[in-house]
């Protein structure tokens, strides 16, 4: 349980965020952070919201500059459990707070909730998050009638990694528990890490069901992937793609919170919508 000392330290100094989702979810809360890991990738894998100019770059999460991190004197660094061999050299710069949104036996979505509600309390925001959740069901609730009015077909969603594989989404991760959320069926039914993806060959798409939409997710690696792909006697056979049921979505942070769910949710129903 965090003092209340340490909530008003953390509410008006320096705050640090070595993780993507937890600088996002601070933006939401009407809180700027004073730094971030791995700014300059910001663009291309949040896209939205974008991140202040006056924010510092303390390096990848891989090659933290404690110089840098050290000059800005931080109340607070906030981190996840898979940065926890910097906790010993961070601890000596400021306190570090551990958030834990993807973990074995959870629902990421679900963690989301629970620490914006933790991380608001922390940063002497808990009004300001109560009210960002609300306006998040409230969102998650009109995505789900428009859902309901498409009657959509199941979805696949996927990330190409290259012309022979690719990740799916589903499981307890955060395209999954928004996917739950707002009423779309999942049309992969194999397992997923608590990451909520799983590596497949193109091939496993066969496994998806006659009527299933696939939704690719930016950015494609390669860019002309699907181009490439037209060619392939495999993917022209496949159900989805002889119906013509394939959409392409804006990149969304896949190892997101509520932010990022929202987001995706979004544009799972514009693109559905689109097709219909």
């Amino acid at each position: 349980m965090t003092s209340t000392p340490f909530v008003a330290r953390a509410r008006d100094g320096a705050v640090v965020s070595l993780d993507y989702g937890l600088a996002s979810t601070m933006l939401a809360l009407g809180s700027v952070p004073r730094a971030i890991a791995a700014l300059r990738n910001w663009p291309e894998w949040v896209v939205e919201p974008s991140m202040p100019p006056d924010v510092v770059d303390v390096g990848t999460t891989s090659e933290i500059n404690l110089e840098v991190l050290t000059s800005l004197r931080p109340s607070l660094i906030l981190s996840t459990p898979f940065l926890a061999a910097l906790d010993e050299k961070l601890s000596r710069i400021a306190p570090v707070e551990t958030f834990t949104v993807y973990a074995e036996n959870g629902d990421a979505l679900d963690r989301s909730y629970a620490e914006t509600l933790r991380l608001g309390a922390m940063l002497g925001r808990q009004r300001e998050a109560e009210a960002f959740l609300s306006r998040a069901d409230a969102t998650f609730g009109q995505l789900r009638e428009r859902v309901k009015s498409l009657s959509a077909p199941p979805v696949a969603v996927i990330n190409f990694i290259d012309q022979r594989h690719a990740r799916i989404y589903g499981g307890p991760g955060l395209y999954g528990g928004a996917m739950r959320r707002i009423g779309l069926e999942n049309a992969w039914k194999g397992e997923a890490s608590y990451w909520g993806f799983q590596t497949i060959g193109l091939e496993q798409l066969a496994e998806l069901g006659e009527e299933a939409h696939l939704v690719v997710v930016s950015p494609l690696l390669p860019p002309d992937v699907l181009t490439r792909l037209s060619e392939s006697p495999l993917w022209t056979s496949l159900p989805f793609v002889r119906r013509q049921r394939i959409s392409v979505v804006p990149g969304v942070l896949m190892f997101g919170m509520v932010q990022e769910a929202l987001r995706f949710s979004t544009l799972m129903v514009d693109v559905l919508e689109t097709a219909a």
